[in-house]
């Protein structure tokens, strides 16, 4: 049976490489594999495709009963597809806190580090092979994806390391790639309020109340805040059709290195006191330095 490799609805730069990365690498190493997507990727990531010519792969929706697969870049339930429970999950690779929720056939490899990106947690498990340039692009896409170029403060030395020899082994400069990228993520103008809300988006819970905490990464947040009034209305609609009981977007501005968090009413008014110690005097406060949902957005929350 070919073994599937997905990481979380979504998709991002990382959730798409990884899942890439690592299925190649469950093929060469003697167990077919292929990648599948929870969803449409990023304009980032579909831009990353593009730039190292790699087609994007199919999407799941289900999962049947007994299917063999691997998770990547997350372990949440809620960012996996129906039936997970069902299948034969064989590993799960990530980075990210661990959730619970996840029942498993047999025992399983479980491999969650405190690193920036999958990908480095991959390349330990890998070891130094001798892979294909498309791969090695992959890679180091997902790896300044994640880090935001080394800005986000997520970052560890592994991920930089591990960043910089990709970097040179592929005749690449660090910066004007990831400029490249940014710009890529940035050009968010043809997607809907609603598909924004969703676009880069976990939920979490706390103090009895379920968010989706979406995260825009931009080198252009204006083009965002703009359309704010529009965001804001189309938040109590994505709320209602996901389950959840509030929208918190948070608009990360890349080089400035903050957030911009936007304040509809006076439950998201609230989190954003409580949560970040601020003072909240319009539908938007500025939140100095923040820039990492996993590290510094989901483990402050609270009412």
């Amino acid at each position: 049976m070919t073994t599937l490799v997905f990481g979380h609805k979504a998709p991002d730069t990382d959730s798409l490489g990884s899942a890439i990365v690592w299925a190649w690498h469950l093929t060469q190493a003697g167990t077919p594999a292929e990648p599948r997507l929870l969803g449409t990727p990023n304009t980032e990531a579909a831009f990353v495709a593009t730039r190292w010519g790699v087609d994007l792969p199919p999407l799941l929706d289900t999962i049947e009963a007994g299917q063999d697969c691997v998770i990547v870049d997350t372990n949440n339930p809620s960012e996996l597809p129906e039936g997970i429970n069902d299948a034969n999950i064989t590993a799960i690779i990530d980075h990210h806190k661990l959730t619970g929720g996840i029942e498993t056939v047999t025992p399983i490899d479980i491999t969650i580090r405190p690193v920036a990106c999958t990908i480095t947690v991959m390349h330990d498990l890998m070891g130094d092979v001798d892979a294909p340039e498309h791969i090695r692009g992959l890679m180091l896409s997902c790896l300044l994806s994640d880090t935001l170029a080394f800005r986000s403060p997520t970052t560890t030395p592994a991920d930089r390391a591990l960043a910089e020899t990709l970097a040179e082994g592929l005749g690449i400069d660090i910066q004007s790639y990831a400029d490249e990228m940014f710009a890529a993520k940035s050009d968010v103008s043809a997607f809907s309020e609603a598909e924004l809300l969703r676009m880069d988006s976990k939920e979490y819970e706390t103090d009895g109340v379920t968010f989706r905490v979406s995260v825009l990464e931009t080198v252009s947040p204006k083009a965002i805040l703009d359309r704010k009034d529009a965001l804001m209305a189309a938040m109590p609609g994505v709320a209602g059709e996901d389950k959840v009981n509030e929208v918190l977007l948070f608009v990360v501005d890349i080089l400035r290195e903050e957030a911009t968090l936007l304040v509809p009413n006076d439950l998201t008014k609230r989190v954003a006191e409580a949560s970040f110690g601020v003072t909240v005097t319009g539908d938007t406060v500025v939140l100095p330095g923040v820039m990492s949902r996993k590290k510094q957005i989901i483990p402050a929350l609270k009412l």
